[in-house]
């Protein structure tokens, strides 16, 4: 329960960022219209560059670059704005007096963590805490994406092979077999290395199109158990189609036990795309990321450790609480564990 609390409180975050941290008013009034520009994060994280200038084509044109506390009021005294709780952004450093009172961001050893930058910030100036904000979207997009495109796989591939059995059964369970063999961290870089232009998009369809076996081989065993049940004889006898009993009769039967994959795989997507960003082959610059952020610490571990040691805890705690996520469920769902209890 408190991993799953844990979880949820991650969500929350992933959800409500640009509200948090970040330089764009979540709200504002500007010559007389409403705008809401912190919607611009949400766009740069899912990788649609162009739908994130739109949002900000009116204070473009007006030349703010980017700096909105002064230049809202220097270009329309009547105009009003909400802002995040920490004025900070996941892609630049903060100038001197950029936000009243506010000194510039330090950089190097120099960017330990203080008032103003709460984790410090990296070479560049960058706020570490803005960046660990933002990129729970990234570690939560993947991790959720990709195991539903695996999870529709598996239980598909699974369904079929379970239920039909015979010839049906032996060509798709050669099939589970051959992408088992296919390590996706390689194919991952392999597809890297031919795409010019590669986006977080590629790498959630990546990982979901090879992470789908597991769930497919105990989807399959469920299907091959539950369908020598006496109800679905009943289903079946009362006119039931195959589809019917498949996906109404026995898929709901099994879905407890399926949940149990689906939940170590989302650690395990999470843990893929941190490992993949401190190659650097993850997320596409400049996009936050966990595991960007340790590859940025690396090297200075001894003078710089907040870039280390942030990151590398944030990936620990969500990557634990979906395997203790997991293991609840399993727990919740084996009658020999309820017995025993």
């Amino acid at each position: 329960m408190a991993a799953l609390s844990f979880v949820v409180f991650l969500s929350l975050v992933a959800l409500t960022a640009p509200m948090i941290v970040g330089t764009r008013p979540i709200v504002c009034k500007y010559k007389g219209e409403i705008y809401f520009p912190a919607t611009y994060y949400y766009w740069r994280i899912l990788g649609l560059n162009t739908q994130a200038y739109k949002t900000e084509a009116v204070f473009t044109n007006d030349k703010f670059r980017g700096v909105y506390p002064g230049n809202l009021k220097k270009n329309d005294p009547d105009s009003w704005a909400i802002w995040p709780l920490v004025y900070q952004d996941p892609y630049r450093p903060i100038e001197a007096d950029e936000w009243p009172g506010q000194p510039e961001s330090p950089s190097g050893i120099e960017g330990a963590p203080n008032k103003y930058n709460l984790l410090g910030t990296n070479d560049d100036g960058v706020d570490v805490f803005a960046q660990m904000v933002h990129a729970t979207q990234i570690s939560l997009l993947v991790g959720f994406v990709s195991m539903g495109i695996a999870a529709l796989i598996g239980v598909i591939v699974g369904a079929l092979a379970g239920f039909y059995g015979g010839w049906i059964d032996v060509i798709l369970s050669r099939v589970i077999e051959v992408v088992m063999c296919l390590p996706t961290l390689i194919l991952i870089l392999a597809v890297r290395s031919i795409l010019d232009d590669i986006t977080i998009w590629h790498l959630m369809v990546l990982i979901g199109a090879t992470g789908w076996t597991g769930i497919a081989r105990l989807t399959r065993a469920e299907f091959m158990k539950i369908r020598e049940i006496e109800y679905v004889s009943a289903a079946r006898s009362l006119g039931a189609g195959q589809m019917r009993l498949m996906f109404v009769h026995i898929l709901r039967n099994a879905l407890a036990p399926i949940l149990v994959p689906i939940s170590f795989g989302i650690a395990s997507a999470i843990l893929t795309e941190g490992a993949l960003s401190f190659l650097g082959f993850g997320a596409p610059p400049p996009n936050p990321s966990w595991g960007t952020l340790l590859s940025e610490g690396r090297t200075r571990i001894q003078t710089m450790w907040w870039l280390v040691v942030y990151p590398g805890m944030a990936i620990f705690s969500t990557v634990l609480a979906y395997n203790l996520i997991g293991e609840g469920v399993q727990e919740a769902t084996d009658p020999r564990t309820r017995e025993t209890s």
